[in-house]
């Protein structure tokens, strides 16, 4: 029987091959960019791909091998393509993103919308980035929001896009797809949900608890200890503590902010609720405009996929490849389609950043559907 240390000195003189004819093949990658660039060809050209994966897959001798095979050499043109955009970013010629750098946004001069009414969470986090003088107003949705960038009514809108204890608000993710409106900021606001009744109500009065859907479920864990309290959805939490304020039944109460108690008349009859101590959401700071502050530090982007084997990892690897921290991912089921998806995904850089122009331009390329929602 050969020994082992042998087998492993064969495996290493293979290797040392293997390296050899890959760096020779890189090579001639880059004299194939130098070709692209000057005759104005693109780097990814798919048909080709596929037809030479299957011809190298029925180079192998068995079923096991041929699917090694075509996975090595998948990883291979991944390769060979992000070397080509690298000298294409080089030589200028897969120019410059559509975005404009700003020195800092101006949050006096502006006027700000957001969805609920006084008190509200949403408001909350708007005063915080703007600033208690801002020129403010709100709308009865989060769509009404994005219409109100879209047509100029609003410089900005203030929207909730993730909570650390309920998880991502997928219905902003649609409108994020869906409109062309981008990220230019983002708020965190400490969350510390309070049960909200009447004046002179107690808490062996409550019969019914009003809230928005999020914040019910993160008061889950107390309002299953409260037997027949009926839980009924409300568009947002503001708004459930003016329902109680109007209806004057003190047998309801709200889940909400102290500022909406304090707005709507109402007193605390406990605080926290929310199981979660450490509860935040984090708000988004939408425009119409294509633009990001200089110092911005996060990008995020959302696309498509084919729906085939490996296609997201070959996507997520240009952000591996190019050394870029990714802090999210998301997906969305795409509507009349099923089992495809929409991804959206965030990670750390600024778009004037070489590694991140880089890793844009190979997603573009080869993702559907691509769009940059913002820099921020």
């Amino acid at each position: 029987m050969t020994d082992l240390l042998e087998l492993r000195d064969q495996i290493d003189e293979i290797d040392r091959e293997i390296v050899r004819l890959f760096e020779e093949r890189m090579d001639i990658c880059k004299q194939v960019a130098e070709y692209k660039i000057a005759n104005g060809k693109k780097v990814l050209d798919r048909a080709r791909e596929i037809e030479k994966l299957k011809v190298l897959g029925n180079l192998a001798h068995n079923e096991f091998n041929r699917h090694g095979v075509q996975e090595l050499f998948q990883q291979i043109m991944s390769m060979s393509r992000k070397l080509q955009y690298q000298l294409l970013a080089e030589e200028g010629v897969s120019g410059s993103l559509p975005f404009t750098c700003i020195d800092q946004i101006d949050r006096k001069h502006c006027r700000v919308v957001y969805q609920g009414v006084e008190g509200a969470y949403q408001h909350q986090a708007a005063l915080k980035y703007f600033g208690e003088d801002v020129n403010i107003f709100h709308m009865d949705s989060w769509r009404g929001c994005m219409e109100a960038i879209k047509e100029g009514m609003a410089d900005y809108a203030v929207l909730p896009i993730e909570n650390s204890s309920a998880g991502e608000v997928s219905d902003i993710y649609d409108l994020l797809e869906e409109y062309e409106n981008y990220i230019v900021g983002e708020q965190i606001l400490e969350i510390n949900h309070a049960l909200l009744g009447l004046p002179g109500a107690k808490l062996s009065d409550i019969r019914t608890v009003y809230s928005h859907p999020q914040a019910l479920m993160q008061c889950s864990v107390y309002l299953e200890q409260q037997h027949g309290w009926k839980q009924v959805k409300m568009a947002n939490t503001a708004m459930a503590a003016k329902k109680v304020a109007e209806d004057q039944d003190k047998t309801q109460a709200a889940i909400g902010s102290v500022a909406a108690a304090e707005h709507h008349g109402l007193k605390v009859l406990k605080m926290p609720v929310n199981h979660n101590r450490l509860n935040a959401t984090r708000f988004i700071i939408i425009t119409n405009r294509k633009m990001y502050e200089k110092d911005a530090k996060k990008v995020s982007i959302c696309f498509e996929l084919p729906h085939t084997s490996g296609s997201l990892y070959n996507i997520l690897a240009h952000i591996i490849y190019n050394d870029l921290n990714m802090c999210k991912i998301e997906s969305r089921p795409i509507p009349e389609r099923n089992w495809e998806y929409h991804f959206f995904v965030d990670f750390e850089g600024n778009l004037n950043d070489s590694a991140v122009k880089n890793a844009v331009r190979g997603i573009m390329e080869e993702a559907v559907n691509f769009k940059i929602l913002g820099n921020y």
